[in-house]
């Protein structure tokens, strides 16, 4: 009823405001001998998510999240894994060329929520630097960015450290003027 009586408000003001949704997982095999990245943060650990490009779990996550809320589809079909420029790629890089899309759009990003599933290494200190990491990139506060990580009860592939699983959701507004 609330959301109704805003709603009204808002349309008969004149304003009327257009929101998207969108949500991003995204699962690697962990190895030693690899580097363990999330979110732009490389991560203390013996081993590593294993990937054709870097990596990044959350981050890939994240792309798909913000090109489903614009209905562009998956990562996989804008940096595929069978184009030898993404062979080890960043996945920053291309968060950074997806957030070139949303500037070109008539939307912008307005929260993002995050959910990283690890058993080991614990992501508690880390946290603040993936979200700070992701903010620069994207050019939105902090607090725009939440970022969630807890183990699976050492249950299935990701319980038995042979798995890391992120998911993303974001809300895109669109711009004002």
């Amino acid at each position: 009823k609330i959301i109704l009586q805003k709603t009204a408000i808002f349309s008969s003001l004149g304003l009327m405001f257009n929101m998207r949704i969108g949500f991003g997982k995204d699962i690697h095999c962990l190895k030693e001998g690899i580097e363990l990245i999330i979110g732009g943060v490389k991560i203390p650990s013996k081993i590593g998510s294993y990937s054709y490009s870097d990596g990044d779990a959350l981050t890939h996550a994240l792309i798909d999240s913000l090109l489903g809320a614009l209905a562009l589809n998956d990562i996989g079909e804008h940096f595929k894994d069978n184009d030898i420029k993404n062979y080890k790629r960043s996945s920053i890089e291309m968060l950074k060329e997806v957030k070139k899309i949303i500037d070109n759009s008539n939307y912008k990003i307005s929260n993002i929520d995050t959910y990283i599933c690890l058993e080991s290494p614990s992501l508690k200190e880390y946290k603040v630097q993936i979200q700070n990491k992701l903010s620069e990139v994207l050019k939105i506060s902090p607090s725009q960015i939440s970022i969630k990580a807890g183990t699976n009860e050492k249950m299935g592939e990701v319980g038995n450290s042979k798995a890391i699983e992120c998911y993303a959701i974001c809300l895109l507004e669109e711009k004002n003027g």
